[in-house]
């Protein structure tokens, strides 16, 4: 699996995109998880960029969250109202995993509040899940045409034009 700093020297494209898909969309993206029956589910979710990582944090105790303590696979694409993908689209999938490291947490926490105001300064992370990409892929139009970049670990990024 891949860290972000390693997901956008391997896929600039698609990171870039994915990165301007975020910040126009208030930072807002939908995540896919698994129920604990297998069926999918998807949940709003702000995933962060911070120290040069992508981080899935949000509210505790959430469905979404319990989903990705029983299993980290997920998959998560930048909000898009643009039948036209005109400002472009990513997908991003991989797994979480959980780090526990109080004083990461408490920096976080300061970006947070630096950033938004939010204040979580002082409190103790039920879950600080860490995103390790497995794949993904970003959609633009270029030219009239469907460009659709994708990209897996170690194999760079290729496009598939559409017409």
């Amino acid at each position: 699996m891949t860290t972000w700093s390693e997901f956008t020297a391997e896929a600039p494209r698609v990171a870039e995109i994915f990165v301007r898909r975020h910040a126009a969309a208030g930072k807002l993206c939908l995540l896919a998880t698994l129920r604990a029956d297998g069926s999918p589910r998807i949940s709003p979710i702000e995933p962060r960029i911070f120290e040069d990582r992508l981080w899935m944090i949000g509210m505790p105790d959430t469905t979404k969250f319990r989903d990705l303590h029983r299993d980290p696979r997920f998959c998560v694409h930048t909000a898009t109202v643009d039948t036209q993908v005109t400002e472009g689209d990513a997908k991003l999938w991989g797994e979480v995993a959980d780090v526990r490291d109080p004083a990461l947490h408490e920096r976080f926490a300061e970006d947070v509040y630096a950033d938004i105001g939010l204040d979580l300064r002082g409190q103790t992370f039920d879950h600080f899940y860490e995103a390790h990409l497995t794949s993904g892929s970003a959609v633009e139009m270029v030219d009239g045409h469907m460009e659709v970049t994708v990209w897996k670990p170690g194999e760079g990024e290729r496009v598939v034009r559409r017409t």
